[in-house]
Formats: C-alpha cells, sequence, structure tokens
C-alpha cells in the first residue's frame, strides 16, 4: 500500500472536500481518501498496482483544482 499526498490550490468550502474525496475514492485501487480542508491537501491510500500518484493527481486536477506537489510514501 502506499499514500500520495497532494497539497493543493484552490480548496475554498466543504463541499469541496466532499466533491474530491468521492472523486478519488470512485478509483480503482483506492482504498481511503482524507481531505485536509485547513491544510489544503489531499491523503489517499492506494495499489500501486492499479493507479498511481499521478493519475489520482490528475482527477483532482480534472476537477478543477490546481496540484502544487505530490508525495508518495511507502507503507
Amino acid at each position: 500500500m502506499s499514500r500520495a499526498i497532494l497539497q493543493l490550490d484552490g480548496l475554498s468550502c466543504p463541499s469541496c472536500m466532499t466533491k474530491i474525496q468521492n472523486a478519488l475514492g470512485q478509483q480503482a485501487g483506492v482504498e481511503t481518501v482524507k481531505v485536509l480542508f485547513n491544510a489544503a491537501k489531499v491523503k489517499a491510500d492506494f495499489d500501486a498496482d492499479q493507479v498511481n500518484a499521478d493519475q489520482l493527481a490528475a482527477v483532482v486536477t480534472n476537477l478543477g483544482y490546481e496540484v502544487k506537489n505530490v508525495k508518495v510514501k511507502e507503507a
């Protein structure tokens, strides 16, 4: 299991959190998603055999948010 930490720009309301959580949660291989509103970060635990951090960042970008930084930690 891997963890992607996405630093965002443009996260402006609680409904944004829900939108991102739902979109990432529907991706194959994603186990958990947590949006940290005040820190403007998303943490997503995922199976690297099914999806990668760049694909997760693309999902967030397609929702209209800027991903400023992506970090991946192996669990």
